[in-house]
């Protein structure tokens, strides 16, 4: 009887200033540091060797080096750990000694309790697209549809419109008047706009 499919919960982790844990070295362990630095997490990466680009990120002092292979003990006080290693036996064993927090490990959905999701980021605009581990090629592919459709016009716009919307919500005392502004902030003319690369002006914006 086949397993049935996990049902995932949606969610935009804050990891500021939070100690995340990756084990290996790879080019799979560099993109998922990359993620994680993005998110401002502090980021140990835990691996006898390193990529060009995780040792230039060392060399900057942005990740905390662990030269040698991982130990339980790796994980003690790590908000979230990710095994980003091709070997099998480093994968359960992240899993386990990290059952008491959020763990990922690459290419192995059995043994995870969060997944990455494709994303699409443009500014403030993060669309995370997942298919559960049912295809993480597809999934790429859908995501790719998406840097179309949403070009880098959209992390523009939303930079000033949070500004706007801010000023809006801190001015506007009337609240009827309040929400049409802001619904006119995301309107169908400015999503078409959007798409087409142009940044819309924005109505009492500058």
């Amino acid at each position: 009887m086949p397993t049935p499919p996990r049902r995932y919960y949606p969610v935009f982790l804050d990891l500021r200033g939070k100690r995340c844990v990756v084990v290996g070295g790879g080019t799979v362990a560099e993109r998922k540091v990359l993620g994680l630095l993005s998110a401002e997490a502090r980021v140990a990466v835990i691996s006898p060797t390193l990529t060009r680009r995780l040792e230039k990120e060392k060399a900057a002092g942005r990740i905390e080096h662990i030269p040698r292979r991982a130990r339980d003990a790796d994980l003690d006080g790590a908000f979230l750990a990710i095994a980003a290693t091709d070997a099998e036996e480093v994968g359960r064993a992240v899993a386990r000694a990290g059952k008491d927090r959020p763990v990922n490990v690459a290419d192995a959905p059995e043994l995870c309790s969060f997944i990455v999701p494709s994303t699409v980021r443009r500014g403030p605009l993060h669309i995370a697209v997942s298919t559960s581990g049912a295809s993480p090629a597809m999934a790429r592919a859908i995501r790719k549809d998406l840097e179309e459709l949403y070009p880098p016009a959209f992390g523009r716009y939303l930079r000033r419109v949070r500004r706007l919307r801010e000023k809006i919500l801190r001015e506007e005392p009337d609240p009827r008047k309040r929400e049409r502004l802001l619904k006119a902030l995301a309107s169908p003319g400015t999503i078409r706009a959007l798409r087409r690369g142009k940044t819309p002006p924005v109505a009492g914006g500058k």
